[in-house]
């Protein structure tokens, strides 16, 4: 089915019919799937590519690459289904495939508990989410994201995202309770459920595209091989985050706490991640940060609720998968070059050593710190556009920490770059460094090339441009979003002005990071020294991991062990224990009767027969 809205379906026979509950398992092609199959089959095929040259050797060479496939196909499944239960099967799909790959070197205890503290961490957030599911099948007796129509035309059943709805957005408060009699509670009501409902929603979004609070599982994912951090970060699993919001955008838009919600966790966690990334040495590790960082600015872009809003979040997404698995892809480069060394304080000087790698990771760079030209530059300017032209009142700030955030990731980048390419070389206990082979340096220069490149299909109108990819995704996103003319309708003056000052900010991020750690080197360590509190603070990351291990971990462990102690060793090893000293003891006394001995087997049966004639006499 075709719909005025670029919506392509395939919708077979159900699959699943149980009381009023029909699941079909059906296809759907618009706009925003299209990007995302689009960024996620490309960035995919390169990183496949790269990892043959990187994996070579790994005596799981043939299991990875069966991962690494099973990963692609969830998650190309998980932006092209059509109702919510395949949604989540292939949420969960991609779930697990993090879990396998990550710990993919189970042998070293590092990566086996980065494996499980991705998944554990992912299952609260699931959980959310599936209660957010629950909650949406009991209100609006359907989980299909569009209309299911009969025969003749007519719609039959009216799915959550479809064209009934957003027809009448008011339908999204639909009454929870029928009981209640005054319209008044009723609207109360359900205005409370589409908010559960959203908040629900967006724990699902911060468990798996690592939002505060639940980030914490995205660093520790380092542990894979670097072709899994670029799949993990660039194309697949953190993505589905943003795109599950911005699908469920008619949603949010019915509940106005749940985007300053979604707008206000992107912001902080933005900044809680840019600040972490200002002191980490492991060179993924600072990726990682950045990619939290990012995703939080997607999230604020999200939050608007508006046309531009919701497509520059998606730009930067796009734009974000080339230049992120660019720099993923170059820190394995480097990685490989120094057999396995990834610690930034052992580097410097790879520059001679690694031109290509260098060169390719230097656009990342340029790209994803927003310098003029390249693509990020583009797509981080349309969020801080959104944010600054939407937000007013007590979230009016949220604007600034984009800026603030700016500067920070102009800084921890350039940073990234003068510590691992520049400077002296640190060469105390490193091997002789060299460069990749060709399988892996030219996805490097492809996706270098993108990175630059990329961000021209979204030029803005106040630059001249014709910003193709706002107009491509506006068909889809314009229906639920404000109408299609309103960014026609802004001062280029002003959002000129931003592009000036947001350009400004991070040039001034790569100049002192390269006062800082190339001009006067020394002068990074007085820095540390100077600001000693803030240092730890950040290095330690905030101790948010030391927070759960003290509120969480160790409280549940406790209660675990009590209730071992009590449970299992007095209650169930009893029963068992108790069950099995019965069966011993009887099999004891039949030993008793079992015990070799011929004559008493004869006396026995001497006995026996004499029973038997006995009682047969007398009877």
């Amino acid at each position: 089915t075709l719909s005025a809205h670029g919506y392509v379906g395939w919708d077979p026979h159900p699959w699943l019919t149980l009381g009023g509950l029909e699941i079909r398992i059906g296809l759907m092609l618009d706009p925003l799937t299209a990007i995302m199959l689009a960024m996620v089959t490309f960035v995919s095929m390169l990183v496949a590519i790269y990892a043959a040259g990187y994996m070579r050797g790994d005596r799981g060479y043939w299991r990875f690459f069966s991962y690494i496939g099973l990963f692609v196909f969830s998650m190309t499944m998980l932006v092209s289904v059509s109702n919510f239960v395949l949604l989540y099967v292939f949420w969960e799909a991609v779930g697990l495939c993090s879990y396998l790959l990550i710990g993919f070197w189970y042998e070293k205890p590092a990566a086996a508990a980065a494996g499980k503290k991705a998944f554990l961490v992912n299952r609260v957030g699931d959980f959310g989410f599936a209660l957010g599911l629950f909650l949406i099948w009991t209100t609006y007796g359907t989980l299909n994201f569009h209309d299911t129509k009969g025969a003749d035309g007519t719609v039959t059943s009216a799915g959550v995202l479809g064209q009934t709805m957003l027809a009448q957005p008011e339908r999204y408060h639909v009454e929870y309770h029928e009981a209640d009699s005054q319209d008044s509670t009723r609207s109360e009501k359900g205005s409370k459920v589409l908010l559960a409902i959203c908040l629900l929603l967006m724990l699902g979004a911060c468990g798996k595209s690592a939002q505060f609070p639940l980030h914490v599982w995205l660093p520790d994912a380092m542990e894979g091989p670097s072709p899994v951090s670029a799949l993990i970060h660039a194309a697949t699993m953190v993505t589905a985050g943003v795109y599950m919001v911005a699908r469920c955008m008619p949603l949010f838009l019915a509940s106005e706490f749940a985007l300053e919600v979604v707008a206000v966790v992107g912001a902080l966690t933005a900044l809680l991640a840019a600040l972490i990334a200002l002191t980490q040495t492991d060179l993924k590790r600072v990726l990682a940060y950045s990619t939290i960082s990012q995703l939080g600015f997607m999230f604020l872009s999200l939050g608007t609720g508006s046309l531009l809003g919701v497509t520059a979040a998606m730009f930067h997404l796009f734009t974000h998968a080339f230049f992120k698995s660019l720099l993923f892809l170059g820190a394995g480069s480097v990685i490989h070059g120094l057999g396995g060394e990834q610690d930034m304080r052992k580097m410097g000087g790879l520059k001679k050593a690694m031109p290509g790698t260098h060169l390719t990771m230097l656009v990342g760079v340029l790209a994803i710190a927003g310098i003029p030209g390249l693509s990020g530059f583009f797509s981080k300017d349309e969020i801080l556009w959104a944010a600054f032209s939407h937000y007013t009142g007590f979230i009016s700030w949220i604007w600034l920490i984009g800026i603030i955030t700016v500067g920070l990731t102009s800084f921890y980048m350039f940073r990234l770059l003068f510590l691992t390419f520049y400077g002296q070389p640190n060469e105390k206990g490193r091997p002789e460094p060299h460069e990749s082979p060709s399988i892996m340096i030219i996805p490097l220069i492809l996706l270098a090339f993108l990175s630059i490149l990329g961000g021209y299909v979204g030029i803005p109108e106040s630059l001249g441009g014709h910003n193709a990819f706002h107009h491509f995704l506006a068909p889809v996103v314009a229906v639920f979003t404000v109408a299609e003319g309103a960014i026609q309708d802004t001062n280029h003056l002003v959002e000129i002005l931003l592009m000036a000052m947001s350009t400004a900010v991070a040039l001034g991020g790569a100049y002192y990071a390269y006062q800082v750690y190339v001009g006067q080197p020394a002068h990074a360590e007085a820095l540390a020294q100077k600001l000693q509190l803030l240092h730890r603070l950040s290095f330690n990351k905030y101790y948010v991991d030391e927070a759960y291990q003290a509120l969480v971990v160790r409280p549940l462990r406790s209660f675990s062990g009590l209730l071992w102690r009590w449970f299992d060793e007095k209650l169930v090893d009893r029963v068992a224990n108790g069950a099995g000293d019965i069966f011993f003891k009887a099999g004891g006394l039949i030993r008793l009767v079992q015990n070799g001995l011929i004559q008493q087997y004869a006396a026995f049966i001497l006995v026996g027969v004499l029973f038997i004639m006995g009682y047969i006499y007398l009877n």
